[in-house]
């Protein structure tokens, strides 16, 4: 029988893989903090409704006069705040919406780089799994070989 050969033994020389959440979150800074905070409460259903709570509330006083008019119809007062609001929310909407995708950017790249670490070990597994299995043929013609002889001393069973 020859000795089979085995590949040599995998060396892992890549460095861990780190949570791209939190190496993203570890470089942010307070302003990017500050967009992504009042995205949060912004794109939510508690704004909306509080928003439109408050505007239906502005205009229904002013309406009916229960305290002094100091926004008679058509509202302007109410559309400067509300534009001006937009004016401030939608770049830091931008913000937050271009981080993100730096941010997808970051986690294909990732991705990537773990896909081609696991095909890497699948590759050495699949070797050494050939090789078991080339032993594996060796032994077991090596056994049928052994069963086949007669060996002194030993009674066949």
């Amino acid at each position: 029988m020859t000795k089979p050969k085995f590949p040599p033994p995998y060396r892992h020389n890549h460095a861990p893989v780190r949570n791209i959440n939190e190496v993203i979150s570890e470089q942010l800074t307070l302003g990017q903090r500050a967009a992504d905070w009042v995205v949060a409460r912004v794109g939510s259903w508690g704004f909306v409704i509080g928003q439109s709570s408050l505007l239906g509330i502005w205009a229904l006083l002013n309406v009916t006069a229960w305290i002094r008019h100091w926004d008679p119809y058509p509202f302007i007062l109410m559309n400067l705040v509300l534009s001006l609001q937009a004016a401030y929310t939608a770049p830091m909407i931008m913000m937050s919406q271009n981080r993100q995708a730096a941010r997808d950017r970051i986690e294909a790249h990732n991705d990537y780089e773990i896909n081609l670490k696991a095909e890497t070990e699948i590759q050495a597994i699949m070797e050494t799994l050939d090789a078991q299995n080339i032993a594996i043929a060796e032994l077991h013609s090596l056994i049928e070989d052994l069963r086949g002889k007669h060996i002194p001393g030993v009674s066949p069973s």
